[in-house]
């Protein structure tokens, strides 16, 4: 129902921004599914904080992910038939006013630790193991951050440095240098998406103006883990 994404534009960039993704029905649909969603993971529900983890458990979300609205985006960019094997939401309020410093995406989220080569360092996070991946297996994922809520200048909108996911992964000089290129503001309206690469540098900032700023994200995977490592969170 939006416009089609440019994909060589894209795999320049490494974002694009695509309105009118799905229509405000859908919208309200998702954010009375999330209201209702009675998480198993902690103080989730306590105002102060701002993300939700395992949303593929959720059937409107899962069905959302594999949309044909959604699905026409990832096979666009990734193989056909790459898989979701994650779901966030995250939001901004007057009481989780929170921003994010300019960074890359580095780590995914796996069922249990499993020592690898080439993977590593290993965290945890709620709970739930991360490690960080080579690049080539970042490379091979795509990010789709869908709008329940218009997200305007004032509202803490994601910021990317266009093409510094060409870069591979930044080591602390090359993030210092990059930031100061200049730096694209992802206005997005509800129903849109902002579809991104992990590796491209982005931050927000606190918002100006607080209110409800959901944003479903989604991560995407076209390739197999080795060594018995399994996506956390692969929705079946």
């Amino acid at each position: 129902m939006g416009r089609l994404m440019n994909v060589e534009e894209f795999e320049i960039s490494g974002f694009a921004v695509v309105e009118r993704v799905i229509d405000q029905d859908q919208v309200k649909r998702l954010i009375d599914a999330l209201n209702s969603h009675d998480s198993n993971n902690g103080d989730e529900n306590d105002p102060r904080q701002y993300a939700k983890r395992n949303l593929l458990r959720l059937s409107k979300v899962r069905e959302l992910a594999e949309s044909q609205a959604i699905r026409s985006i990832v096979d666009a960019v990734l193989i056909p038939g790459a898989r979701v094997v994650r779901g966030l939401l995250f939001d901004k309020t007057p009481q989780a006013n929170w921003k994010v410093a300019w960074h890359q995406d580095l780590s995914i989220a796996v069922r249990e630790r499993r020592e690898t080569h080439g993977y590593g360092p290993w965290s945890v996070k709620a709970g739930v193991q991360h490690v960080q991946p080579p690049a080539k297996v970042l490379e091979n994922m795509l990010t789709i951050r869908l709008h329940l809520d218009d997200c305007g200048d004032d509202n803490g909108p994601l910021r990317v440095i266009p093409e510094s996911h060409a870069h591979g992964v930044l080591d602390a000089q090359q993030v210092e240098q990059l930031r100061e290129q200049p730096a694209h503001t992802c206005v997005v309206g509800a129903g849109g998406t902002l579809v991104m690469r992990p590796l491209i540098l982005h931050a927000s900032s606190s918002a100006s103006a607080p209110r409800h700023r959901r944003v479903i994200h989604l991560e995407y995977a076209a390739m197999e883990l080795p060594g018995g490592l399994e996506w956390a969170e692969e929705a079946s």
